[in-house]
């Protein structure tokens, strides 16, 4: 039996020790290397080419998420299975844009890692239950529900002000010398913007603009 080779990434020891001694358990398993942070886990990854690699989001030096960039512009076929603690919906969706093909939170039983594991290394996804809810509404939302468009509705009438600014191209500076107001101030409300509207750049932001009438495309 060819068994499932898997590198741990996280920067918490007794973490890793665990994981080592649960997978040892089963006979489709080995744990071919560690690493404590994002630069390590990119080194390990290139250099052992695992079939799975567990990876932590919140890492010293590199990221879970630059890290799993830092892998999919290499080319490297190993599958990322993102072990957590956080469920928040960015890091979610941000980390499946990586490239991850799973999702489980550090509170899992053993058993629900273990299956997540066997489930990304045969080429299926791998959502835990509340990540899955997560996903789930999101997709409802932009395909019955809750556009973007209405998204705006949530915004604060200085929120509005500054993504119209945004959107015709102005700085942060030129936002914050016409509204009076400091750029740390500015910078504030346009990630508050950004998170309400669930946008994550600049084009997309525009693209929102344009579809709302904000901005003029024909001047």
């Amino acid at each position: 039996m060819n068994k499932i080779r898997v590198v741990i990434a996280d920067d918490h020891a007794v973490l890793r020790d665990g994981i080592r001694a649960l997978l040892s358990l089963y006979d489709d398993m080995e744990v071919v290397g560690e690493a404590e942070d994002g630069v390590e886990a990119v080194e390990k990854v290139s250099r052992l080419r695992p079939d799975v690699v567990l990876m932590d989001i919140a890492m010293p030096r590199l990221g879970g998420l630059e890290a799993a960039l830092e892998l999919r512009q290499r080319k490297i076929p190993t599958k990322v299975l993102v072990l957590t603690q956080y469920d928040n919906k960015e890091y979610i969706f941000h980390m499946l844009k990586a490239g991850a093909s799973g999702y489980i939170l550090k509170k899992a039983a053993g058993t629900d890692l273990v299956s997540a594991i066997r489930a990304v290394h045969s080429g299926q996804s791998f959502l835990y239950p509340s990540v899955a809810k997560a996903v789930v509404d999101r997709y409802l939302r932009s395909e019955d529900g809750e556009q973007p468009e209405s998204l705006y509705d949530r915004l604060t009438d200085r929120e509005k002000e500054i993504l119209k600014l945004l959107a015709e191209g102005r700085s942060n500076r030129e936002i914050a010398e016409l509204l009076c107001l400091s750029i740390k101030t500015v910078m504030g409300h346009r990630a508050n913007l950004m998170e309400k509207l669930e946008l994550h750049n600049r084009t997309e932001l525009v693209k929102l603009a344009i579809r709302i009438g904000l901005v003029d495309v024909g001047r």
